[in-house]
């Protein structure tokens, strides 16, 4: 081979490498290549605006406001002999207001002005606004908060006017690789779009809210995004972003979208009435890990052992019994206690699922009923008032319908549960949490809540009291 054929071949090689030409370097041929070529600029370039240009205006920034107090700082603060004596606890001065905003984003998922964000983009705001993409600003109510799945509903009133929406796409037919799209207003500098695609499904022990089922994406989702739309490519919306997981507070490709389904559900709750009740499957579940499969004879982990049932609840009626492990609800496999709520979470009441369990080695199916847990006995909400250690905290009867509000692992039963604790009350100085189980005051058993308000209204020297956290009974003696 001459020098010029040699470099001819090689220009040649050159222009087919340009081409998307495969060739085979041993034994040095080029093989044909059966693709078709581009016909057009148009099938060169790859584009997603004439889809943003579709979904970007149904996609709004909410902002919401609030009036904290706050305490002037003595002009003393920074001088370290001061600091000596005194620390931080000296303030200076008379309390002022100051407003607090916040930013999100949401999605206007009805043609009447109905917006989803994140719950925990209106959590504590008193007033709301809501700027649409042609920068038009309306005054926001809260038709919904569901602090469990973090989802919030708000509603405009646009006088009449069609609003742009998005519409709900079935979040089970979603499967890694798909190209998705994020928008939303990161760091408030406006709304921006990112691409990528579903980097994995049923992502759980994210922490963001009790119902982890989370679709993960790398499109770029930083602060700001939070209630934004996760669409796919056919305009639909697929779910909404949520969280992140980054060391530094900006994306690192690590986003997690909250499924359409489980929003759906949320978004017609809010059209019906506003109150959500879910369906209950009745049982208490635990993850099957390594250790525990290997004990139960099981193949492989994963999957919810029954750990125990609700009497005359859906899984009792249904044939389940303690040491069953769940492995699939209506068709989709249940990898841990998570999924199985999910499966649950996202039904409408009314009707069967399917369950595929495990029992001594063998496959099983049975069906449970989608019911609501039951209210029995009557929450009572109370917040108690006083001179002792429980006051601040407001308190239920333990029932089914109030464990499964809370997302506490208890099928019911008697007992009284704390929901809420007030600032800078007894209750909170001596770090009650939500979801605690008041057993026991002053020597005298916790059956109701008008059982601890009457131990509660007396006046003492000393306070004895038990108390349930998780697997743990605390006890403890505090002056009166």
């Amino acid at each position: 081979m001459t020098q010029s054929s040699f470099g001819g071949s090689f220009a040649m090689a050159l222009a087919a490498l340009a081409l998307g030409a495969t060739l085979a370097f041993f034994p040095w041929e080029a093989k044909a290549d059966t693709r078709a070529m581009p016909g057009s600029a148009a099938e060169v370039t790859l584009s997603y605006s004439s889809l943003v240009k579709r979904v970007a205006p149904a996609v709004v920034n909410v902002y919401s406001k609030r009036v904290v107090q706050t305490q002037p700082i003595s002009p003393f603060f920074n001088d370290p002999f001061f600091q000596r004596f005194f620390g931080d606890r000296f303030s200076f001065g008379i309390p002022r207001e100051r407003v607090q905003q916040s930013l999100g984003s949401g999605v206007i998922v009805g043609s009447d002005g109905l917006i989803v964000t994140n719950y925990h983009v209106i959590k504590g705001g008193e007033a709301f606004k809501v700027a649409l993409a042609d920068r038009r600003e309306f005054e926001a109510t809260v038709v919904l908060s569901d602090e469990r799945t973090d989802l919030a509903v708000l509603k405009i009133n646009a006088k009449g006017e069609k609003l742009p929406f998005l519409t709900f796409k079935d979040s089970d037919t979603v499967e890694v690789g798909d190209l998705v799209l994020a928008i939303g207003n990161p760091f408030g500098v406006g709304q921006t779009v990112t691409s990528g695609i579903v980097s994995a499904l049923a992502r759980t022990h994210i922490g963001v809210s009790d119902y982890q089922f989370f679709i993960q994406t790398d499109a770029a989702i930083n602060p700001g995004n939070s209630g934004g739309a996760l669409v796919t490519t056919d305009g639909k919306l697929i779910g909404i972003n949520s969280a992140i997981y980054s060391q530094s507070g900006g994306s690192v490709g690590i986003g997690f979208a909250i499924p359409s389904n489980m929003v759906r559900q949320v978004v017609d709750s809010a059209r019906n009435g506003g109150r959500i009740k879910r369906p209950w499957p009745g049982a208490q579940l635990q993850a099957v890990d390594a250790q525990l499969a290997e004990s139960l004879g099981l193949d492989r982990p994963g999957g919810a052992l029954v750990r125990d049932v609700f009497a005359g609840g859906p899984a009792a009626r249904a044939g389940l019994k303690p040491g069953d492990v769940i492995r699939a609800v209506d068709g989709y496999d249940t990898d841990d206690p998570q999924a199985v709520r999910y499966r649950f979470a996202t039904k409408a009441l009314g009707g069967k699922v399917k369950v595929r369990y495990l029992r001594d080695g063998r496959v099983a199916e049975t069906q449970v009923a989608l019911q609501p847990p039951p209210e029995t006995p009557p929450a009572n909400k109370t917040l108690i008032k006083g001179r002792n250690p429980f006051a601040g905290a407001t308190v239920a009867n333990l029932s089914p319908a109030v464990a499964d509000e809370i997302g506490l692992d208890a099928l019911g039963g008697k007992g009284v549960v704390i929901l809420g604790i007030n600032d800078s009350t007894p209750a909170a100085q001596l770090q009650f949490q939500p979801g605690d189980i008041v057993l026991e005051v002053a020597g005298q058993k916790i059956d109701s809540v008008s059982e601890l308000v009457g131990v509660t209204a007396a006046t003492r020297q000393q306070w004895d009291f038990a108390i349930k956290r998780g697997d743990r009974t605390l006890t403890a003696t505090v002056g009166g």
